[in-house]
């Protein structure tokens, strides 16, 4: 009898997820979904080393600042939900979500899909430029930090206002100066990509445009006119983002924020990984909870086909600290 209650016991514990389960396991996802909070988890990497997801948070928290946005926005009522994409249909990049392989450019990022967004935006959907990510992350080297090792968002909005950046598109698109030049890889077990390895090294900066693109490397640039800090009080940030355009905002990353597929994401379990650059587009309430409506660089597999909602109004994470936008030089809105 003792011998069928210490078989029963083993069988318990072997069954049990474990109290620190591999953060990229099914056990984790078990663990973060019995804790009935405002999101859901789902296994967003499988068969991929940690240290490449470790990798893919290239951002620098804390780092130089940008002087705080001077202009006071006055709107007179924001509305509960908010959506850039809906706000302006005639801009497409507000709606692509991005790749960046295995290399720690999300500093790099989240910096131009939203000055590629604002261009649109501000031109009134007359210029639609798909800013470079491979420009930014190979040619902004010293002051944005150390490539695919990570970088300061606040340093690449500057890049764009001092020297400013070429069009690219995605990785073999062929769509403008200096497409991606890192393969999107393969988060998953069974899927067409590459997989992922943690050990990209950083392109060169080269100051050409692919063959066969017209105009010139230096003729393609395209230049903030102004770069800031946004306060780190909810409602400035709504507002610059409803006046404005998206922004690129940071934030910590913790091991259950690799696994989110839905719902508000808050911390609730796991340890540190590095800070993380996102793009925020929008705002709501989910079943009466406020996110932030925010767009990743992990390929459409990830989240919520690329988007995760973030708890807004608490700075979850850190994601209220560190905005950072611009406004695009108008002599970059006349040509195409």
């Amino acid at each position: 009898m003792l011998f069928q209650l210490l078989l029963l016991c083993v069988a318990m514990v072997m069954a049990r997820p474990s109290l620190n389960p591999d953060p990229l396991s099914p056990d984790f996802v078990t663990l973060i979904n019995k804790l009935n909070t405002t999101w859901q988890a789902g296994q967003n990497f499988q068969n991929v080393p940690f240290s490449l997801v470790k990798r893919l948070c290239g951002t620098f928290l804390n780092g130089p600042r940008l002087p705080l946005r001077s202009e006071n926005i006055a709107v007179t009522k924001l509305p509960r939900n908010f959506d850039s994409r809906e706000q302006w249909p005639d801009c497409p990049t507000i709606k692509e979500i991005r790749d960046q392989g295995s290399c720690g450019s999300c500093w790099a990022f989240g910096a131009v899909e939203a000055m590629s967004d604002r261009i649109c935006i501000h031109s009134m959907g007359q210029v639609n430029a798909e800013l470079s990510a491979e420009d930014l992350l190979t040619c902004c080297s010293q002051e944005c930090g150390d490539g695919c090792n990570g970088g300061y968002p606040s340093e690449a909005w500057k890049y764009w206002t001092q020297k400013g950046l070429v069009t690219g598109g995605l990785y073999n698109s062929h769509t403008g100066c200096r497409p991606y030049t890192i393969p999107p890889c393969e988060h998953h077990v069974n899927g067409s990509r590459p997989p992922c390895t943690g050990e990209i090294p950083t392109p060169q900066c080269t100051q050409n445009c692919e063959a066969g693109y017209t105009p010139s490397y230096f003729q393609d640039k395209h230049y903030g006119m102004n770069s800031y800090s946004v306060s780190s009080s909810a409602e400035e940030i709504m507002k610059e983002i409803y006046k404005n355009g998206p922004v690129e905002a940071a934030l910590l990353v913790y091991t259950d924020f690799l696994q989110y597929r839905s719902g508000v994401y808050q911390h609730k379990v796991g340890m540190e990984i590095g800070g993380h650059a996102i793009k925020i587009l929008g705002w709501g309430e989910e079943d009466g909870t406020p996110y932030w409506l925010v767009a990743n660089s992990w390929n459409t597999d990830w989240g919520d086909n690329g988007y995760v909602k973030i708890l807004r109004g608490s700075n979850e994470c850190g994601i209220e600290d560190e905005v950072v936008a611009g406004i695009p030089r108008t002599s970059s809105l006349h040509h195409q």
